[in-house]
């Protein structure tokens, strides 16, 4: 998002030397090596149309999707009261809607919606209870430039998950970075797994939603980790290729090549993030703005390089700021300048 490609400094491509694996004196850190971790299998349970769904294990979230009025869809866990549901950060190109419900291990849950809906259908998600599978994690701490964040094996991604009918679901492709995009993830604060949560955020987006991968390039929970997301290749630069171009993700759409998009994890609508969180958002803007020659505060032309569409937005800007949502939420939205200035300083 900047004025077209003329944003990109010049000498500013990213290395693996240099961006994904230094710490903060910007010596070159150890990545090498790795050891045995287990994880969860992620569980899941489908059910299509409106009624009662039971599930085998007890479900974190219920992923939804339907086509029709983005009000009058509801749910109701057993024991309890029915709610309505509501879309979340993800945004589908072909105009449905979806969410992502925190189920609090329930087993049983009914979907009522009214009439006109078409397409509704629902996946209870597992993240913590399922067998364990063995991923090969780094020995050492990765970081980007100082900002340490957990590889896509250091959160128990499933890689298999990327694939579908044997083939990569959405192959990688890279354009040059113009913006940054802050999200929330929707999902309930104070959370006492988070791992498992972006574990389930990364099943809805690449199996539910059919996208092929988690749609964000970095997740943030309230401690402050940074996680990787979006799979950008084998050479261990996190969000991008050893050019230094951005690899396509799925956060905002119809505006996603070329911009980089950081969730938060949790709501951030009556409540902030935690310092810890804001400040590992504000360390991870500045590494890459930096390097990419971007100013944060910068009003800018953001030009799609896939369709030529264009919008007008700041250089980090919120999802808000592309699509009508709520997201980041508000009290998110409202630190955004706070952040903005933090990440421009020197």
């Amino acid at each position: 998002m900047i004025g077209a490609a003329g944003a990109v400094a010049a000498g500013a491509a990213l290395t693996p030397v240099v961006f994904a694996a230094t710490d903060s004196s910007g010596t070159a850190s150890d990545t090498t090596g790795t050891e045995p971790e287990t994880f969860p299998a992620t569980r899941t349970a489908a059910a299509t149309g409106t009624g009662t769904a039971t599930t085998a294990f007890a479900a974190a979230f219920v992923g939804v999707r339907w086509d029709g009025a983005e009000d009058g869809v509801s749910i109701r866990f057993a024991g309890g009261d029915s709610k309505a549901v509501t879309p979340g950060c993800a945004t589908l190109e072909d105009g449905g809607r979806t969410a992502l419900i925190a189920a609090g291990s329930a087993k049983a849950y009914e979907l009522t919606a009214p009439d006109g809906t078409t397409g509704l259908g629902s996946l209870a998600i597992d993240t913590t209870g399922g067998p364990d599978r063995t991923f090969q994690v780094p020995k050492e701490p990765t970081r980007v430039r100082g900002v340490r964040y957990l590889s896509r094996p250091a959160w128990g991604a499933d890689e298999s998950k990327r694939y579908k009918n044997g083939e990569v679901n959405s192959p990688e492709k890279y354009y040059a970075l113009q913006s940054i995009t802050v999200h929330h993830t929707d999902t309930p604060n104070n959370d006492p797994d988070p791992a498992a949560t972006v574990r389930a955020i990364y099943e809805y987006h690449a199996v539910t939603l059919d996208w092929g991968d988690i749609g964000y390039h970095f997740l943030i929970d309230e401690a402050g980790t940074v996680y990787e997301g979006r799979y950008s290749g084998a050479d261990g630069i996190p969000a991008f290729d050893p050019d230094g171009n951005l690899v396509t993700a799925f956060h905002t759409s119809g505006y996603n090549s070329g911009n980089l998009g950081i969730a938060l994890l949790g709501t951030l609508v009556d409540q902030g993030p935690t310092d810890a969180a804001k400040a590992s958002l504000t360390r991870l803007v500045k590494v890459i703005a930096r390097f990419k020659g971007l100013d944060p505060s910068a009003r800018i032309t953001y030009v799609n390089p896939v369709n030529g569409v264009t919008r007008d937005v700041t250089t980090v800007s919120g999802h808000r700021d592309w699509l009508q949502t709520d997201c980041p939420g508000q009290t998110m939205y409202d630190l955004l300048d706070e952040v903005r200035a933090r990440a421009g300083g020197k």
